[in-house]
Parts: C-alpha cells; structure tokens; sequence
C-alpha cells in the first residue's frame, strides 16, 4: 500500500471523520465503521486533505483534465483544497467549480462558483465518500448544460466496498451506469490492512472483535 494512503488512515482517525463501534448508515444498515466528513474542521486539516486527494487523482487519472468540480455543499471546499495542492504539489493549475443550490440572478450570475465551464473542457467530479449515485445524477445535468464537456471520472476519499442498488460497489455502478472511471483515496478493506491488530498512537483501533464485525458486515452487505 502506497505510503500516502496509510499516512491518510490515520489522518482520518486524528481526525476523528474514521470511526469504529455501534452506527447506522443513511440507508438504514448497522455498520461497525463509520466515515464522517464533517470532522474536517480546521485549514491545516483541509491543506492535508486536499494533499491527499492531489496525489490520488495524479495517481488514477494523471492531471490531464481542466476542471475539479465539487458538487454543493461539500464539495464546494474539496475542489478549493486540491485545485491548491495540485498546483503545490505538481505546479499545474487546474481551475476549480461547483454549483450553488439556488441560481443567483446579480452579481456573479449563474448556477456556478468559481471557473466557468467551457466547451471542450475535461471535467473530474470530486465528492466525500462513496455515493450511491443520486448526487451523481444530479450533477452531470448541470455540467452537460454548460456546453460539450467531457466528464472524465470521480474522486472520492472512502470507498466503502458495499453493495450500491444491486450487487455491485457503488462506484463500479456509477462507472457502469455513467461511462466515466472512478477512484478512492482509499478503500474500507485498505484501512482494515493497516489497521487491525496493529497499535496506532498506543491503540487498537481494529481488534478482533472489530474486525469480525466488519466481516460479518461485508458478508451482509458486501459488494461482489
């Protein structure tokens, strides 16, 4: 496993977005694991973050793209972080993008923040964690109707590794359904490698216990 994805592990934990005991998800499932967001709270937490998601996109998709777009809410300070560390990191400028909820009628027009989209632009969408495709289906529309793009992939920080509609992951879905490629900083079977049975900061945060939760979850909802 490549040094980042286990540097970004345990980032999640200081963090507290990465979380082991008694959840349940929005969907209704009881998970022994749990990925939040909202915990990112600080720059220096957000600088890292955009790191990390710079060096996966490099990774998966290259920096042969123009546009990072981040849908709103969350993904409105995603774009900001990694369009930033990419130039810090591989010093390319990509522009940045996201949509508002509601179209603004003065000022700075439109149903979009940052760069206007253009025609003949390759546009990567980044998000939180996996999706099951509704938020997907939500923003192709808006980038479609602002002239003939390519939607080249998704980005994501957490591939959960469960069933999406059918039996397949969610991202594998929306590469199916949408035509477009899709990656993860990390997947849930790459933070149960790093971190079952082994001590981070004088812990345990996956014992045996944990970990057969997590598998009797993955033999429940697990993709195939």
């Amino acid at each position: 496993m490549e040094q980042y994805k286990q540097e970004f592990i345990e980032f999640m934990v200081d963090c507290g977005v990465l979380k082991f005991g008694d959840f349940v998800t929005k969907s209704g499932r009881k998970t022994p694991f749990f990925v939040n967001t909202g915990f990112y709270r600080t720059g220096g937490q957000l600088k890292r973050l955009g790191e990390y998601y710079a060096k996966a996109i490099h990774d998966k998709f290259g920096l042969s793209f123009d546009v990072l777009f981040g849908p709103a809410y969350k993904g409105i300070p995603l774009t900001v972080a990694t369009t930033m560390a990419i130039s810090d990191l591989y010093d390319t400028d990509i522009k940045y993008c996201s949509n508002r909820k509601e179209v603004k009628d003065h000022g700075d027009k439109g149903i979009l923040l940052g760069s206007p989209i253009e025609d003949g632009d390759k546009v990567l969408i980044i998000e939180d964690v996996t999706t099951a495709g509704t938020s997907i289906g939500e923003t192709l529309p808006i980038l479609k109707a602002q002239g003939d793009v390519t939607v080249c992939g998704l980005v994501v920080s957490v591939d959960r590794c469960e069933r999406g509609q059918g039996e397949k992951s969610a991202l594998t879905e929306i590469a199916e359904t949408y035509g477009m490629e899709t990656t993860a900083i990390v997947t849930m079977h790459e933070v149960v490698e790093h971190l079952y049975n082994k001590p981070y900061k004088g812990k345990v945060y996956i014992d045996d216990a944990i970990k057969a939760a997590i598998d009797a979850y993955y033999e429940q909802y697990g993709a195939k």
